[in-house]
């Protein structure tokens, strides 16, 4: 079924936010730059728990958005589906599916099929948390107890063998607590992170330079005119009188 509700980011947008977060922007960064809240920002990053998702591609031979829309004007014509696999050089049996998986002939859509196309696609590789229970185990048993993930790896890389199954990068750990669709680790084991951040943070990301909430144009106190000083204006009186009460 199609997403419904508010229209949301078009996939060219997506892809600046994505290079943007990879090239360590802050949140307010990229929505001055790409014209969207921070909010909306900060839930797109969240769903991948700040790690940066491929490139998405299509599997070679698949159906294409154009292949679809030529499919819906052909309906709209009234074309059958010989006609429409001649015209795409396909194989009847490959447009007779297309359309009755996306509601049949009357209610073909090319945007739905192809967003349907997509999420279908989506098959996961299970990582190495979900496969093995006994590392599983051990993992979730010393975050509890405040272990960070380097402490976790660094010791199953000193206790166990090349092969042995009981090893995992500490990357493998973050990825597992922050992705949580991933459904390895309980996302309350967050809570034992020393960061106790949402997402996991890009090395390129620092606030060094940016421009946060602070004041346009702003001048310092040491530039002030020298005429402050003499106190001769009213005005200066009273920033003198509330410099010294503070």
């Amino acid at each position: 079924m199609a997403k419904l509700g508010r229209p949301g980011m078009s996939d060219e947008l997506r892809r600046e936010l994505w290079r943007l977060w990879g090239a360590g922007r802050s949140f307010s960064e990229i929505a001055r730059s790409i014209g969207h809240p921070p909010g909306s920002i900060f839930t797109i990053v969240k769903q991948t728990g700040g790690y940066v998702p491929p490139p998405r591609k299509r599997r070679a031979g698949a159906l294409t958005l154009q292949d679809r829309e030529e499919i819906s004007r052909g309906l709209a014509r009234g074309d059958s589906m010989r006609q429409l696999a001649r015209q795409l050089g396909r194989a009847a049996s490959t447009i007779s599916r297309e359309i009755a998986r996306n509601y049949g002939k009357k209610r073909y859509r090319a945007i739905n099929a192809d967003d349907r196309a997509w999420r279908r696609a989506k098959r996961p590789k299970l990582c190495l948390l979900a496969t093995n229970r006994a590392l599983r185990e051990y993992v979730a048993a010393r975050l509890s107890e405040d272990w960070s993930p380097e402490q976790i790896a660094g010791t199953l890389k000193r206790c166990h063998a090349t092969g042995s199954g009981m090893r995992v990068s500490h990357e493998t750990i973050y990825k597992s607590l922050f992705v949580q669709t991933r459904g390895v680790l309980a996302k309350a084991l967050q809570q034992h992170l020393r960061s106790r951040r949402p997402t996991r943070r890009n090395i390129h990301n620092t606030v060094t330079g940016q421009w946060r909430s602070q004041i346009t144009d702003a001048v310092s106190i040491r530039e002030r005119p020298a005429g402050v000083e003499d106190r001769a204006i009213p005005g200066h009186w009273e920033s003198q009188w509330c410099c010294q009460a503070a």
